[in-house]
């Protein structure tokens, strides 16, 4: 069998060309370069010259032939254009999700047949299994990989059967620190090299700066909301009744209510004007308002996304101040204070039908139908007990401790007790 490992110049990918080559494979490394342009970036102007130099040397160490192409123009349509969509909606992709289905096992696994591969192989943390089905035919299974700390199923999670069907993942079943060994033992030129960060082919990036390419700077208000306005608001208290009621006993209207981020809009602020000093001066400043005050000024809306912490410039809090909700349509952005701040908190998410994605076809849920399943919104994230409740307006997560910093246009990703992804969406 002919095996193409794509080969990135870091050592996961290394270890994972070299067991296979171990295995007898007949493998051969192909490298992919996805962008050229450095607005934004925060490395040198050369990164992938320096990734792809590394990795030919690992190959030619290894004894496999080396290829490269370039698929910066498939990355950038398909990719990049698309997280530019998403930000300026104000939504935040999750690239390295979009990198995995549409270049990686779609245009690099093309081009890698028209080098003669049967199948791909990465340095993913984690693991493939293969079933029997009903009917005889072929069933993939993606697991969790070995390594808890390295796990990347995630990135994973919208893959089809067609395209796990030719994947191939080496290093699944293998913690990093004995990754880290094996290439130290075979003397692999990317044994001690850092493991990248950021934007999947990108690299790290000073976002508003990368989105600013596209989208345009606009000053805007931050809101700060106060934490005590929760208690009388109407959707909170409807958040607290729903951890009284059993999932499956909720309607179709419930669940699209608890799913619904905490509106901030009926903040409003007033201004009125008053005379300061000797002279009475004329000066205008916003009316006192209970729920809220404006505290800062920001550079687009579409920059910011529900959590960050980082990079807002406000002072004067105790506690740190997270944003709790952006409203592009006008421009504003609403924060909180303190990590526990019930405005990052929902008990609820919902998928429209459209962008519900099950790697396991065989195993959808019908409507009306209520599965217990363990979920993760975000990488890195523990996995989360909840209820899924499959309705006609789409796919509802309800859990069992609400979750912070839900948010829209990441992807939800839910798991069988025996570690094995089964779908995905787009909240």
């Amino acid at each position: 069998m002919k095996v193409c490992i794509g080969l990135s110049g870091g050592v996961d990918s290394s270890v994972a060309a070299l067991l296979l080559k171990q295995q007898g494979y007949d493998v051969f490394a192909l490298f992919m370069q996805n962008w050229h342009d450095t607005v934004g970036t925060l490395h040198g102007d050369c990164e992938w010259e320096e990734d792809r130099f590394v990795a030919e040397m690992v190959a030619r160490k290894i004894g496999i032939p080396f290829y490269f192409v370039d698929l910066s123009d498939e990355y950038r349509k398909r990719v990049v254009d698309y997280m530019f969509d998403e930000y300026s909606k104000g939504r935040t992709p999750n690239p390295d999700v979009l990198c995995n289905r549409e270049i990686k096992f779609d245009a690099f696994l093309r081009s890698a047949e028209k080098l003669g591969a049967d199948m791909v192989a990465t340095g993913h943390y984690c693991r493939k299994e293969t079933v029997e089905g009903p009917d005889g035919k072929p069933i993939y299974r993606i697991l969790a990989g070995s390594d808890d700390n390295k796990d990347q199923s995630y990135f994973l999670c919208q893959l089809t059967q067609e395209q796990l069907s030719k994947a191939m993942f080496p290093i699944g079943d293998i913690v990093k620190p004995e990754v880290r060994r094996l290439a130290h033992e075979a003397d692999l030129p990317s044994a001690d090299k850092k493991d990248s960060q950021g934007i999947c082919f990108v690299g790290k990036v000073d976002l508003p700066v990368f989105l600013q390419q596209k989208l345009k700077s606009v000053e805007g208000d931050i809101d700060e909301a106060y934490d005590p306005s929760y208690e009388s608001c109407d959707q909170y208290l409807q958040y607290v009744e729903l951890g009284s009621r059993e999932p499956a006993s909720l309607t179709d209207e419930e669940l699209l209510e608890y799913s619904r981020p905490i509106d901030f809009s009926s903040i409003k602020f007033e201004t009125e004007t008053y005379r300061s000093g000797k002279k009475h001066i004329k000066k205008t400043r916003y009316k006192e308002n209970p729920l809220g005050k404006i505290i800062g000024r920001h550079e687009g809306a579409q920059f910011y996304t529900i959590g960050q912490r980082k990079g807002l410039n406000v002072g004067g809090h105790k506690d740190s101040i997270f944003v709790l909700s952006t409203d592009i349509e006008n421009n504003i952005i609403y924060v909180g204070e303190g990590h526990g701040n019930k405005g990052l908190n929902r008990p609820c998410l919902r998928i429209a039908p459209e962008e519900i994605h099950w790697i396991r076809p065989d195993l959808a849920m019908a409507p009306g139908e209520a599965r217990r399943y363990r979920v993760r919104i975000r990488y890195r994230q523990p996995l989360q007990d909840a209820t899924l409740l499959m309705r006609g307006n789409g796919l509802f997560m309800v859990f069992d401790e609400p979750q912070r910093g839900i948010t829209p246009g990441q992807f939800a990703v839910w798991y069988a007790p025996d570690d094995e992804m089964l779908g995905s969406g787009v909240i």
